[in-house]
């Protein structure tokens, strides 16, 4: 098989592999919606949170808006993002609909308890939605909508999902009260920081951007102790024009504590800057062992 048979055939797999996750998120989500929200009167975000208060007042099968009052917001991320997001966006949110159906008379696995049932809930949700973005797909349209209204109008995308969704919660309250309403919120924050989770991992990665005036200790330092390769580049200061070395290094979020003993412990009064990093591939990031 030639080389470019043989990358046709693992993109190939790798696509199929996305699609069954993508689907796995959506009948994850659809288990923490029928088991634990929907029975206990609390409610999703998003156009989700938008179908379950239709549900509710029409009687209509649940499924059933989830598919409807996504398709617009379906086109949208075809049109934004692109065909893979589509159809992945599309098994997601089919498998989503299809396992509120399928998990409807699912008997609650808690009642009555409210915090566990913002934490249970807000967590399986999570995972079923942070599983599906993680794999190109999307389970619910808000997001879509409020990426295209951030290019539009001069506020960021988190703003306008904050707005959208308190709005759906507003809607949330005439159906479940307000009570049903916070609960919903703050299974929704739970949900949201679960995705982040399982987008980014438990550890995460940061960089440290560090101006000292040890440089060649600090990287050697840094390389000895924790494994971990360095960058220096060429910056001058604004107010003394000074020449230095401002030294760059990525590492884990476990180690941040041990980075900065060493900082401390080299040069207290270095300037250090520290930054979030959502994603780190190839180059020299794999640490080599130190022991």
């Amino acid at each position: 098989m030639s080389t470019i048979k043989k990358h046709r055939a693992g993109n190939k797999a790798k696509l199929i592999f996305r699609g069954f996750m993508v689907i796995l998120g959506g009948f994850i989500a659809a288990y923490g919606l029928e088991t634990v929200l929907i029975p206990n009167n609390v409610s999703d975000g998003g156009v989700t949170g938008v179908s379950i208060v239709g549900s509710k007042l029409f009687g209509l099968p649940l499924g059933v808006l989830i598919a409807l009052l996504n398709i617009p917001f379906v086109w949208l991320g075809y049109k934004q993002i692109g065909k893979s997001f589509a159809i992945n966006s599309i098994l997601g949110i089919a498998s989503l609909a299809i396992g509120t159906k399928l998990m409807h008379h699912t008997p609650a696995i808690i009642e009555g308890d409210t915090l566990l049932i913002t934490v249970v809930g807000g967590i399986i949700l999570g995972l079923g939605l942070g599983i599906a973005l993680r794999n190109g797909g999307a389970l619910d349209g808000i997001d879509m909508l409020a990426v295209l209204l951030s290019r539009k109008l001069p506020f960021g995308t988190n703003d306008f999902i904050l707005m959208l969704n308190v709005g759906v919660f507003a809607i949330v309250s005439t159906v479940f009260g307000l009570q049903g309403a916070i609960l919903s919120a703050i299974a929704y924050f739970i949900a949201a920081k679960v995705i982040h989770i399982v987008e980014e991992g438990l550890s995460g990665s940061k960089t440290f951007q560090i101006i000292t005036t040890e440089p060649e200790l600090m990287v050697e330092t840094i390389r000895d102790r924790l494994g971990r390769s360095a960058t220096y580049k060429e910056a001058y200061g604004g107010y003394t024009h000074e020449k230095f070395k401002e030294i760059t290094c990525v590492i884990n979020r476990l180690e941040e504590t041990k980075l900065k003993e060493i900082i401390n412990e080299i040069d207290p009064h270095s300037f250090v800057t520290v930054y979030e990093v959502a994603e780190v591939k190839g180059g020299n990031f794999k640490k080599r062992d130190i022991h």
